[in-house]
């Protein structure tokens, strides 16, 4: 099988499930030529493999239909090349996105993706991705990488973007790989664009019956780097604006002026960036969507991207949202239809098709089996 691979490898056991899925083996490359290694004696031997940074996210999306290899990026934690006067790093993908942010601070920069899981790196934040609070500002993580290296299910090493030595003609596969779960392959080594830390940060907070107040601060000119709400199952909700910069402090004051009120903080408050619990699901809507009772929902009023928790059933609670509204269930037991409508579920089937003909990359862990 993969015995004469000069990878390191164990036996899998319980604590490596994927969704009730014991793989026989774990695999754990230390660069992207040991994971096509990898990748390459699977596809000799008809293995079906699934990827794994440090796991905060394996419980997301629906369990693989089968997993005979984990591949578990976690000794890929290198900072390989940062360039801080063209604000670039580049970075293999089991890094941590904590000690990434330690390295970069040290130059005055970050990369601007907030982090909701402890421990959780750069690989899974892309293949998996998670909204945050200041995606209002910098975009998400999709937006922030500039060229990623990919293994293909086959072995075959590809990059685009950023570094490009070789590309998959017709793709973009930093977009294609950025929220597949590992359907498509294995993201090896990402490159972003970085942003200078803030001079200053503030947040104000406040509690409102709606969550029509916090509009008021979208439509100011104030400039919030991100509106975040936590709406409980029970009790008031609270809004929270982060302001950034030099005038940080001036801009939230002036927050509190035109809200008649709230309370100044030189720290996020402790649900900030943080999902609202299990079962959980994504939410996108434009407008402030309705909630059932006994749902929590925790997410970003000025991008309209939402965690939300609680009991009851993913169709009735679509039934209704507006129309161009998305509910995903990610994690946990639902009643009703996991994934919903998805009309781009033909184009999902060809690409998975194109990248992954022999469905061993995480089968069966997105909509449709994709």
């Amino acid at each position: 099988m993969l015995g004469h691979t000069s990878v390191t490898m164990r036996d899998g056991g319980p604590a490596d499930a994927v969704g009730g899925q014991v793989p026989r083996w774990v695999a754990l490359p230390e660069s992207v030529e040991e994971i096509s290694v990898v990748l390459g004696a699977c596809a000799d031997a008809g293995l079906a493999v699934t990827p794994a940074g440090a796991r905060t996210k394996l419980c997301w999306a629906a369990p693989p239909e089968r997993l005979d290899v984990l591949l578990d990026l976690s000794a890929m934690h290198d900072v390989l090349e940062h360039v801080a006067g063209d604000l670039v790093v580049r970075v293999q993908a089991g890094i941590p996105l904590a000690r990434l942010a330690e390295v970069l601070a040290k130059a005055g920069q970050e990369l601007a993706l907030d982090v909701p899981f402890p421990g959780a790196t750069v690989g899974g934040t892309l293949a998996a991705p998670s909204p945050g609070p200041r995606a209002y500002r910098y975009g998400n993580a999709r937006d922030l990488l500039i060229g990623v290296t990919v293994v293909l299910a086959d072995g075959t090493i590809a990059r685009a973007g950023g570094k490009v030595v070789k590309n998959v003609a017709g793709y973009d596969l930093g977009k294609l790989f950025t929220g597949s779960y590992g359907t498509l392959g294995v993201i090896a080594e990402a490159t972003f664009r970085l942003h200078p830390l803030p001079a200053d940060r503030r947040w104000l907070t406040f509690e409102c019956e709606g969550w029509e107040d916090a509009g008021a601060l979208l439509r100011s000119q104030l400039e919030p780097s991100a509106v975040e709400i936590d709406h409980p199952a029970e009790g008031l909700t609270t809004v929270a604006a982060l302001f950034e910069g030099p005038a940080a402090r001036d801009r939230a004051e002036a927050a509190r002026d035109l809200l008649g009120g709230g309370e100044l903080r030189d720290d996020a408050p402790s649900w900030w960036s943080r999902p609202p619990g299990l079962p959980l699901a994504s939410l996108r809507c434009h407008v402030a969507p309705y909630v059932p009772e006994g749902v929590s929902v925790r997410g970003s009023l000025a991008t309209g991207v939402y965690l939300a928790s609680g009991t009851g059933d993913l169709d009735a609670w679509r039934s209704r949202l507006p129309a161009d509204a998305r509910l995903v269930g990610l994690a946990g037991d639902f009643t009703g239809d996991r994934w919903g409508p998805i009309p781009s579920l033909p184009l999902m089937r060809r690409v998975k098709e194109r990248f992954d003909p022999e469905r061993r990359m995480s089968p069966g862990r997105l909509a449709g089996g994709v």
